[in-house]
């Protein structure tokens, strides 16, 4: 049986409590001043970065009773969330005949606002029943859209499953309403029938109404701002015991890493020209998450954690200043790649060649694992549960499969360059993906059937790409014998050749939560494949201009990648010497 939330204790001012989460005791110690590098053996400076202070928002006020008033069930469009509030809405109507009820879908992807919906709640001083938060970004966008219509004066009840209760307890904590009522039904929703909905909803009744209804306390009017300071130095007595702080405050990898000791920070410093207290940029692990806020120095720190050199920072700078994690909290398990163009490749000794994938060459290594740690530490992610939900999780996450792009064998433009960049420019490119999968040669007969045999299960949304990865023995084959003289007509093979029925494409779970909401609101492409028939084809990479190509490898044989990757950003590494 499903019970109300149990009401969420008070934040003390000046405090980072966020609940139960992986390293809130070594957290707690440092705030209780454990940690003071005063008369400490071994100082190191703290890896994280700086979290925004909170505003403390209250709630809106309850009514004493539902009778009477108008309750809106308001679904976010993930999973069967709309069938679960429609026998929510039944319950309502069966044991609450004086409530007059309404149902709606959110305009959009979940994570989009609908003011005209909400403007439509307020003018009829309704309250809101939300659903259904079940994954690591809809769950939040509940808590983020509750808030929302709480600030306008109208009562909530958010609705989510039990897998996502950190997750959203901190998100309402973090932005200012921890005391957000939540109700929490098992998990999973997703492919449940409308009489298990029903039972769900049964135990869930008492929650919603005592969310909708139950006067605010004291701590759900407070308003101010609570701080969250983090001390740039911590000290110990030894080394071993400031090891066991990373590991326990999941500072790390899971991996040793090196202590970022004053000394070894300064000298990371050299390798830069930019001030220590420079900013650099903000990161968030998601969308519905906040920006955390890091400095040059921040950077640096992070950038000794991996072993890096002074040589590679501005690389590592330059991949922090694209503000792109490499630690995207989804439960889709996404990887990050990095990929490096220009003269810094042979300055600090990168490989584009054999090998260049796997963990074989120092900068490569240390430059990836770099991304990693500065994402998790300076973008406030990789909290289980918490700021990361990948449900599998990704191997991909230990170096973010960092390489440089072997420009000197490739019969291509470097992919720098297709991105407006000059070719003496050096720059670093980060994706985001999951899958790689794998070919040999280009056959003369069936490399048209083989080629798109080897993307046929990518999932067609806007943010699941392709890029290739090939070597330069089979890049120069498919200029020389098949005439694509420029990446740019590869990707646009792919684009036109790579399809699927739309009665298929149209039923993926990630086109109907993210694409069919655009697609409705007129965003082409996506608006003209509704006008495709069941049978039509439909493309399963939307924009040809998002489709790269990286030339990589040491020409041991004809092989390549094709991974799901989307390219996000590029950025300039000499910006960062």
């Amino acid at each position: 049986m499903n019970q109300p939330a149990e009401p969420i204790p008070p934040v003390p001012a000046g405090a980072c409590d966020l609940g139960a989460y992986p390293g809130e005791n070594a957290e707690k110690r440092i705030a209780a001043g454990a940690y003071d590098p005063a008369g400490k053996a071994v100082r190191v400076l703290n890896p994280r970065g700086t979290p925004p202070p909170a505003a403390l928002r209250p709630m809106a006020p309850r009514p004493a009773s539902l009778e009477g008033r108008t309750v809106y069930f308001v679904d976010v469009r993930f999973m069967n969330g709309g069938v679960f509030l429609e026998e929510i809405r039944k319950l309502f109507a069966e044991q609450l005949p004086g409530v007059k009820t309404e149902f709606r879908q959110k305009r959009g992807g979940y994570t989009e606002d609908d003011p005209e919906l909400w403007a439509e709640v307020k003018g009829k001083g309704a309250l809101v029943v939300m659903a259904i938060g079940h994954c690591s970004t809809c769950a939040p966008a509940v808590a983020v859209h509750c808030m929302r219509l709480e600030d306008m004066g109208i009562a909530t009840a958010p609705l989510v499953t039990t897998a996502f209760v950190d997750l959203v307890k901190a998100v309402a904590r973090k932005a200012g309403m921890p005391e957000l009522r939540f109700s929490f039904v098992p998990h999973p929703v997703g492919g449940k029938t409308p009489a298990e909905l029903r039972a769900y909803g049964k135990g869930a009744m008492a929650g919603l109404v005592g969310a909708l209804t139950r006067p605010l306390s004291e701590a759900e009017t407070r308003t101010g701002a609570l701080e969250r300071p983090v001390p740039r130095l911590l000290g110990a007595r030894d080394e071993d015991e400031l090891h066991a702080l990373f590991l326990e405050a999941g500072w790390t990898d899971g991996l040793p890493v090196v202590l970022p000791t004053e000394a070894r920070v300064a000298a990371m410093l050299k390798g830069t020209s930019h001030a220590p207290g420079e900013p650099v940029g903000k990161m968030r692990p998601t969308e519905t998450q906040e920006d955390w806020s890091y400095t040059v120095e921040q950077v640096a720190v992070n950038a000794v954690m991996a072993g890096a050199k002074p040589e590679h920072l501005p690389v590592i700078l330059a991949l922090a200043a694209t503000e792109v994690s490499a630690l995207h909290s989804s439960t889709s398990s996404f990887a990050a790649m990095a990929v490096v163009n220009g003269p810094i490749r042979k300055e600090i000794g990168m490989n584009a060649g054999l090998g260049a994938l796997g963990p074989f060459n120092h900068a490569n290594a240390v430059i990836g694992r770099a991304y990693g740690l500065l994402s998790r530490n300076l973008g406030g992610g990789a909290i289980p549960g918490i700021t990361y939900l990948g449900s599998q999780g990704n191997p991909l996450n230990y170096s973010s499969v960092c390489f440089a792009e072997n420009e000197e064998r490739s019969p291509w433009e470097p992919f720098h360059v297709q991105k407006g960049f000059q070719a003496g420019e050096s720059v670093v490119s980060v994706f985001r993906g999951r899958v790689l999968t794998h070919l040999l040669e280009v056959r003369q007969k069936t490399w048209r059937e083989q080629f798109l045999n080897l993307v046929g299960a990518f999932t067609p949304t806007p943010w699941t790409n392709l890029t290739l990865l090939l070597e330069p023995i089979a890049a120069r084959a498919l200029k020389e014998r098949e005439g694509f003289d420029s990446k740019r007509k590869l990707a646009q093979w792919f684009h036109d050749n790579a399809r699927l029925p739309a009665k298929v494409y149209w039923d993926h779970q990630l086109v109907v939560n993210y694409v069919e909401p655009q697609a409705r609101k007129g965003v082409q492409p996506f608006a003209s494949y509704l006008d495709i028939p069941p049978e039509g084809m439909v493309p399963r990479f939307a924009d040809p201009e998002r489709i790269g190509v990286v030339v990589v490898g040491g020409e041991k044989n004809a092989y390549w990648f094709a991974t799901d990757f989307d390219w996000k950003k590029s950025e300039s590494v000499d910006r960062w010497r």
